[in-house]
């Protein structure tokens, strides 16, 4: 019986030491961690950290110019995302080819009368994604899309409420 005894407190001695570690490991991991991070994050780049937020001229925040619902820009009004996007989401339209920004500006300026001059203008002070050789051009449709929102408040009266 005393043989019994010591077999269950050697078992007991190995757990405790066990259980130590998992709960150091899981608070400093699972929650120091990622508070620091998110912190030093918050104070460093604030706006990359809230996940780059787009607002209307008005202040209401409508997305973000990182993630866009292809279902937000439906109307002719608007640049739209390509339809060959696997998430959905990217935010980026290149400037040329099928469902390209340059393609788009005839159908947008019908819609809006806004000249293709100026529309073409608005594209092209918005190309991002080159650098030196590297890159194809590309310009982000939320950037665009609230560029002309704020620009011609008469156009899109309809879409700041």
């Amino acid at each position: 019986m005393g043989e019994s005894n010591t077999n269950q407190d050697k078992k007991s001695s190995h757990v405790r030491p066990i259980l130590a570690i998992s709960v150091v490991s899981l608070l400093l991991c699972g929650i120091l961690f990622p508070l620091v991070v998110t912190g030093v994050a918050q104070l460093v780049f604030p706006n990359q950290a809230n996940g780059e937020l787009a607002s209307l001229p008005n202040g209401r925040v409508v997305g973000s110019f990182i993630a866009v619902n292809s279902t937000d820009y439906t109307q002719p009004v608007f640049f739209h995302l390509r339809n060959d996007s696997a998430s959905g989401f990217d935010p980026d339209i290149p400037l040329q080819g099928p469902e390209s920004a340059d393609s788009q500006i005839p159908g947008i300026s019908n819609a809006t009368r806004i000249p293709a001059s100026t529309l073409q203008a608005i594209v092209n002070q918005n190309i991002e994604g080159v650098w030196w050789i590297f890159g194809s051009p590309y310009v982000n449709v939320q950037r665009v899309n609230l560029l002309l929102i704020q620009e011609f408040p008469a156009v899109y009266a309809n879409y700041t409420a």
